[in-house]
């Protein structure tokens, strides 16, 4: 498989998918899960991973990171995944690959549109019917903020604070359960392809200086409006957000391979 074009786009904040091979649910056992989430803490320690929000599922993750440079991103996906799945294959005395070769990531404008995605990613497991609250599922973001303030706490929250513009952390807190309030009440809880299928979301402006640094690679996708904002994607892919199933394999064409390094 040829590797994907590098690019580097000093700065963004990306939403990151990656999924189990197959679809299979190799994260379906809790201790899994949370091996994961101890490899991301690892990650951080080691590397400076900048991440701003998680959910593990159980079959493919979701990551919301700050690109700060030095391949952060691309060792703290492999430290992560890989360790994940060695200590998985060798408990189980399995051989064969554990995650999808490609994991997908859409660059996030910051503000308002950052605020969504991260209400989105809170939401996943609200979709998939497991939860009725977002609170519920103990290997996410926003279970951890509502946890007592914890030694290996991954999320950022200082930078998240700066991010969305918000004056204290007390602020994001109350901000963010306000946004899964007023999710759950309205019903805005359905998949919606443009998180995680896009190569960016945001402004007019947004998605056209990340397509125009994408150069070749973005040549072929348009900026689309969206009901909040545009995104840069597939013309024919708009709109068909309703009836796609969340668990199912990342679009080749959108995707890198979990070991490039954006630069």
């Amino acid at each position: 498989m040829p590797r994907a074009h590098r690019h580097f786009l000093p700065g963004l904040v990306w939403h990151l998918t990656h999924r189990c091979h197959a679809q299979d649910f190799l994260l379906r056992f809790a201790r899994d899960r949370a091996r994961y989430l101890h490899w991301l803490f690892e990650a951080r320690k080691r590397y400076g991973l900048c991440l701003l929000d998680y959910v593990v599922t159980s079959n493919h993750v979701h990551l919301l990171v700050k690109d700060t440079g030095q391949d952060t991103i691309a060792r703290s996906i492999q430290l992560a995944a890989g360790r994940t799945a060695q200590e998985f294959n060798g408990r189980k005395s399995r051989q064969g690959a554990f995650w999808e070769d490609r994991y997908h990531a859409t660059a996030v404008e910051t503000g308002e549109h950052l605020s969504r995605c991260i209400t989105y990613i809170d939401l996943n497991m609200v979709r998939a019917g497991v939860v009725a609250h977002p609170r519920d599922w103990p290997h996410g973001g926003y279970a951890e903020m509502r946890r007592s303030p914890l030694r290996y706490r991954l999320v950022d929250e200082q930078s998240l604070q700066i991010l969305l513009g918000l004056n204290s952390p007390a602020h994001l807190r109350n901000a963010r359960c306000e946004w899964i309030a007023a999710a759950l009440e309205t019903g805005l809880t359905l998949r919606d392809s443009t998180w995680s299928e896009s190569l960016a979301v945001g402004s007019t402006d947004f998605t056209a200086r990340v397509q125009e640094e994408l150069g070749a690679r973005a040549r072929s996708r348009k900026v689309i409006a969206t009901d909040n904002g545009t995104a840069l994607r597939e013309p024919a892919a708009a709109y068909r957000v309703k009836n796609r199933l969340e668990n199912r394999p990342a679009r080749s064409e959108n995707t890198y391979l979990w070991d490039v390094i954006f630069h």
